[in-house]
């Protein structure tokens, strides 16, 4: 496998080792708000590609943070009169609800910033003692000047950042390039005890305390999109490096590209983002996640409804083909020949986890064996089906349509009823079932003793 590294600047070879569990953190979400599409697509990639490395026998472990305090958790409190634990708490339960509906279940550990405020205290204290840090009025700071790699991971001119245009300006710093690891007590905010007094702890250490207690000063792999490599992950490396001296946090950084709206980035600032939760009104979690997986991830997406609308085709398409499979090869579900089409896929992935060329070379097999459905041998069947288990045991965009036991169960009945209709030459009642079933949204299909069905939106896009 390889992948494009942030650090290296390239595309590297991914040299996981097999004979350990491997380490993969991704930085969570600050819960002050709705989550937008560009959340769902760093969250839906590091998914599948958690997914794919334990597919391909790796054991990971997959850690994630959530930033429940934070100055916009507090501000959002106070304009609305609560504790800002109600609001960390309804956007923490809401992130969740989404991860759930799109299918997101691979992280191991969601890590609290609040449950881990004493391991915080342990690394701002070791900071300061090794002089790394440094206490003001208003809290302490981190010494940039200290640390000769910051900058490294993004590529930012340190000089040019000392007049202070990249960060807040505050007299009280050493350097306008410091940054803040633990903030002093302001009357109404919330508060810890440390040995600075009352406060509460910077952003950027939240993430160093929570993945060198799981696990330890360096680790395999760390994610997020791009928005985050410069201040957030350049002063996590300078934090934990400082601390333990070795030369590197993570073996591989790996970054998701932006959202845009009309070419424009996607971001709260300029009202130009969608919800997660506004778009699963009109579409499936399984054709969300289409729509951000079919691209590099080094790529932007120009997000719309028009990619949604070739997402809902495609994965209809891919739905409707597997259910015919399915109703054909049960018996096969279990086999375990060799199969040439995941290694035609696989092949794809591990050039630097390419799904939108994955999804087009899957349009193609697709579309083969729809020609070919009739006089598909039972290998041939087989072999197609288990390479849709192992398609969607990582991407999950297989649609299982409407099939909740009580809709399919009902269905089934009737089928089953039709046929012993015909059987019996009552063709004009099994007709009436058949055009029954039109009118409620469901097709069906007489394929020689079997009968397959789908709904009318998966009919309407097989059509197109």
């Amino acid at each position: 496998m390889k992948v494009y590294d942030s650090m290296a600047k390239e595309i590297i070879p991914l040299n996981l080792p097999k004979d350990e569990v491997i380490k993969v953190f991704v930085c969570g979400p600050t819960v002050q708000d709705n989550f937008h599409v560009g959340h769902a697509r760093t969250y839906i990639f590091f998914d599948s590609l958690v997914k794919y490395l334990r597919v391909r026998g790796y054991s990971v472990f997959y850690l994630q943070n959530i930033t429940d305090i934070d100055d916009k958790i507090i501000n959002r409190a106070k304009e609305e009169g609560v504790d800002y634990s109600e609001v960390s708490e309804k956007f923490t339960s809401e992130y969740m609800q989404l991860m759930d509906l799109l299918h997101v279940d691979s992280v191991n550990f969601y890590a609290r910033a609040t449950l881990h405020i004493p391991e915080i205290i342990v690394q701002i204290s070791d900071l300061v003692q090794k002089g790394y840090a440094y206490e003001t009025s208003d809290g302490v700071y981190f010494r940039v000047s200290r640390f000769n790699d910051f900058g490294k991971l993004s590529g930012q001119n340190m000089d040019a950042l000392k007049s202070g245009s990249r960060v807040e300006l505050n007299e009280q710093k050493s350097d306008p390039r410091d940054f803040v690891i633990w903030k002093k007590y302001k009357t109404g905010e919330p508060y810890w005890e440390s040995p600075w007094g009352k406060g509460r702890p910077g952003w950027h250490i939240e993430d160093t305390a929570i993945t060198e207690k799981y696990f330890g000063p360096t680790y395999h792999i760390h994610g997020s999109g791009t928005d985050l490599i410069f201040p957030h992950h350049e002063a996590e490396i300078a934090i934990e490096r400082s601390i333990s001296g070795s030369p590197k946090l993570a073996e591989y950084w790996i970054h998701s590209a932006m959202i845009n709206i009309n070419d424009e980035k996607m971001s709260k600032s300029l009202k130009n983002y969608v919800k997660i939760r506004d778009v699963l009104v009109d579409y499936l979690p399984e054709e969300l996640r289409y729509a951000l997986l079919n691209a590099q991830f080094k790529t932007s997406i120009n997000f719309s409804p028009e990619i949604l609308q070739e997402a809902r085709q495609n994965v209809s398409q891919i739905s409707i083909l597997y259910r015919k499979l399915s109703l054909r090869g049960q018996k096969y579900k279990n086999y375990r020949g060799e199969n040439a089409k995941i290694k035609i896929l696989e092949d794809i992935i591990d050039k630097n986890f390419d799904f939108r060329q994955l999804f087009t070379e899957v349009l193609s097999m697709v579309g083969e064996w729809n020609r070919n459905l009739d006089l598909m041998s039972e290998s041939e069947v087989a072999e197609a089906l288990q390479t849709f288990y192992w398609l969607d045991s990582f991407t999950n965009i297989v649609k299982r349509g409407d099939e909740t036991s009580f809709v399919k169960g009902t269905v089934d009945i009737l089928l089953s009823l039709r046929k012993e209709l015909r059987s019996k030459k009552e063709f004009r009642i099994a007709d009436g079932i058949r055009a029954n079933l039109k009118d409620l949204g469901i097709y069906i299909e007489d394929k020689g003793e079997e009968t397959i069905w789908w709904t009318s939106e998966e009919k309407g896009s097989e059509k197109n």
